[in-house]
C-alpha cells in the first residue's frame, strides 16, 4: 500500500471514529394488535451511548416488534420512545436520525453496490462529490471497494450483507438497528460476520440494537443482553451476569447451550437436595442460601448447567447413571441420561470413557447449582 492510501485510510479511520452517538430510551411501551392482542408489555430499557445491546429471545416474544418501533416503521400503543432526550414517537422514521439492516439485506437488484450504498443519500439531496466520498469511506471500512460496480446477484451472501451494512453507515446515523442480520448465512459465515460486526462497531463508535434468536450470537456480541419472553423484559445484563445469575427458570433455560437442566427437588432440615431418592450434599455457599431463604423442608427447582456434571469421578455427590445416547461433537461429548423421569444432558470433555448403555458415574460441582421458587420460577439469591 502506498504511503498515500495508507494517510488516506488512517483518514477515514478517524472520520469514521468521530461519530455521533445516542442515548435510547424507552418508556413504558405497550404494543396491541387488533385492540385485544398483547404484543409488548410495558417494556422500559435505558441504552446507553456507544452500547452494542442486543434483544435476544424465541420467536415471537415481541424483539423485532420493538426494534421496529424505535425505527418508526411500526406504531407504539403507549409510552415514549426518547433519542437523546427528544420524544421521537409521531417522529417519521426517515427523521430519527438512525439507520436499519434488515435479515434480507434489501437491496436493489438493478442497482450496483455503488449505487445501493448512494441511494438514501441521492435521496436527500446530497451533492454527488459529497456522496461519493461517504460511500468510498464506507467501502474502505467494508472492504468492498473491489465490488462496488457489481450487481448483487454477483455477490456471496456475506458480501451482501456487508453492502447492506455500508448502505446504513453511509447516512452516520446516531443508531443502528440490525434485526437477524445473519440468519440466512451459512455457520462458518456467520462466525465471521459476527466478528466484522463487532469490529465495525468498536471502529464506529455508534449505538448498535441488534435483534436475534440466536444465544449464542447474543452471548458473543453484545455490551448487554435484553432477554424477552412473550412480549415482556425477562433480564437485562452482561453475557457473564444473565449466564451466571438468571433471574428466573426461563433465562436460565434459555442461555446456555446445552441448556440447563432442571430437577424437582427437597431441601431436607440438614441442608441437603433429595431427588429421585438421591441424597447430595451441598457447598456452604449455598448452605447459606438455604439458610437465608428458610427453605430447609421446602420444595425447590434445582437448576444445573450439563457442564457442572463431571464424569468417573468418584465423590460424595456421584450419581451412577445408564448414559441413554452420546453425542460427539469433536471437542466434547453430551451424554444423555434419565433422572427422576426427567431427561438430562451432561457436558464432557471428547477424551471422557463414556459410552451409551454403559453404567457411568458422574458428580455434581454444587457450587454451581442454581436454586429456583417452584411457584414464581425466579431464582433464590
Amino acid at each position: 500500500m502506498l504511503i498515500r492510501d495508507k494517510i488516506n485510510l488512517g483518514i477515514i479511520n478517524l472520520i469514521f471514529c468521530i461519530k455521533k452517538m445516542a442515548e435510547l430510551k424507552l418508556k413504558n411501551i405497550h404494543k396491541i394488535f387488533d385492540k385485544k392482542t398483547r404484543v409488548i408489555e410495558d417494556i422500559n430499557l435505558d441504552v446507553m451511548e456507544g452500547e452494542f445491546l442486543v434483544l435476544v429471545g424465541p420467536s415471537g416474544c415481541g424483539k423485532s416488534t420493538i426494534l421496529r418501533m424505535i425505527a418508526g416503521l411500526e406504531d407504539i400503543t403507549d409510552g415514549e420512545i426518547l433519542i437523546d432526550d427528544r420524544k421521537v414517537n409521531n417522529i417519521h422514521p426517515k427523521d430519527r436520525d438512525i439507520a436499519m439492516v434488515f435479515q434480507n439485506y434489501a437491496l436493489y437488484p438493478h442497482m450496483t453496490v455503488y449505487d445501493n450504498m448512494a441511494f438514501g443519500l441521492k435521496m436527500r439531496k446530497f451533492k454527488k462529490d459529497f456522496i461519493d466520498s461517504r460511500v468510498k469511506e464506507a467501502a474502505g471500512i467494508l472492504d468492498l471497494h473491489e465490488y462496488l460496480d457489481r450487481k448483487p446477484k454477483q455477490l456471496s451472501g456475506g458480501q451482501r450483507q456487508r453492502v447492506a451494512l455500508g448502505r446504513a453507515i453511509v447516512r452516520e446515523p446516531k443508531v443502528f438497528l440490525m434485526d437477524e442480520p445473519l440468519s440466512n448465512l451459512d455457520a462458518k459465515l456467520r462466525v465471521q460476520t459476527r466478528f466484522e460486526i463487532k469490529k465495525l462497531h468498536k471502529k464506529l463508535k455508534t449505538t448498535f440494537i441488534y435483534v436475534t434468536h440466536d444465544q449464542i450470537e447474543a452471548m458473543t456480541m453484545g455490551d448487554r443482553i435484553v432477554i424477552l419472553d412473550k412480549g415482556v423484559i425477562q433480564q437485562v445484563g452482561s453475557p457473564e451476569e444473565v449466564y451466571l445469575y438468571p433471574e428466573n427458570v426461563f433465562v436460565a433455560g434459555f442461555i446456555g447451550s446445552p441448556s440447563m437442566n432442571f430437577l424437582d427437588a427437597d431441601v431436607t432440615e440438614d441442608k441437603k437436595i433429595k431427588f429421585d431418592s438421591i441424597i447430595i450434599d451441598l457447598d456452604g455457599n449455598i448452605q447459606d442460601l438455604i439458610e437465608n431463604n428458610s427453605l430447609s423442608g421446602k420444595k425447590v427447582i434445582l437448576g444445573i448447567r450439563p457442564e457442572h456434571f463431571l464424569v468417573n469421578r468418584d465423590d460424595k455427590n456421584t450419581l451412577e447413571i445408564i448414559p441413554e445416547l452420546v453425542e460427539t461433537l469433536g471437542s466434547e461429548k453430551l451424554v444423555h441420561f434419565t433422572v427422576d423421569n426427567k431427561k438430562i444432558t451432561a457436558k464432557t470433555p471428547v477424551e471422557t470413557e463414556v459410552n451409551t448403555s454403559e453404567q457411568t458415574k458422574l458428580s455434581i460441582d454444587t457450587s454451581k447449582i442454581i436454586l429456583f421458587d417452584p411457584k414464581t420460577q425466579k431464582r433464590y439469591r
